[in-house]
């Protein structure tokens, strides 16, 4: 397919540090759920700044959208995201990744790391065949949850809300863990992606759980 350009329809916030971008669909542009693809803005001095970022559309939509953190403080290419206005333009390569949808499992995400779950939760709740997979999703504070209203309602009961910093009722306070893994162990496939840190300690907890390589989709491990 090469690179395309494809113009801004809108900017949203949708925390405090993160955005929703939608940009128009290049004709016969194809993705899968859980896919990414690196993203430039078409600007003086930015042309050459490109960063992955996953789709959270549906492939089957008429639009692109990224779900994006922000980093102000670097000044890089998330801070000039956060400038953008309906209208300009971005310049996407071909879509990439190793995260896709293969059965029923347990879904682990860290901070950012939710967004390849996006667009596969929006599509299989959209075909009716969410049911029986469940998401363990960590962050540091409930503001810090990306899209919190949507996945739950999507997955209801089976969304686990963990938060590290801030102790609130009902949602569980501390780190996802062995313990918070064998105790939501789902299905025979385990999805995870999130910092390197959580990454590392939930590889660590599923060799303990014996988990087997196979039975693990994560863009690296």
């Amino acid at each position: 397919m090469g690179s395309k350009v494809v113009k801004v329809r809108s900017v949203n916030k949708v925390t405090h540090d993160a955005i929703q971008i939608v940009a128009e669909k290049p004709s016969g542009y194809e993705f899968l759920s859980g896919q990414a693809t690196n993203v430039a803005i078409i600007k003086a001095g930015w042309e050459e700044e490109s960063r992955p970022f996953t789709f959270t559309s549906k492939p089957d939509d008429d639009h692109l959208e990224f779900v994006i953190k922000m980093y102000p403080e670097h000044e890089g290419v998330t801070h000039e995201l956060r400038n953008l206005k309906p209208g300009d333009q971005l310049l996407i390569d071909e879509p990439w990744g190793a995260i896709r949808y293969d059965g029923v499992g347990l879904f682990i995400a860290g901070g950012a790391g939710i967004t390849p779950f996006i667009s596969i939760f929006r599509t299989l709740h959209a075909t009716g065949e969410l049911a029986g997979n469940r998401l363990l999703f960590g962050n540091k504070t409930r503001r810090d949850v990306i899209l919190e209203k949507e996945l739950r309602t999507w997955l209801g009961n089976d969304f686990v809300n963990v938060l590290s910093d801030e102790n609130i009722d009902r949602i569980v306070h501390g780190f996802i863990d062995e313990k918070l893994i064998k105790e939501n162990l789902t299905g025979s496939k385990v999805y995870v992606c999130g910092p390197p840190p959580m990454m590392d300690a939930v590889g660590d907890a599923l060799k303990q759980l014996k988990v087997g390589n196979s039975d693990i989709i994560t863009e690296v491990f």
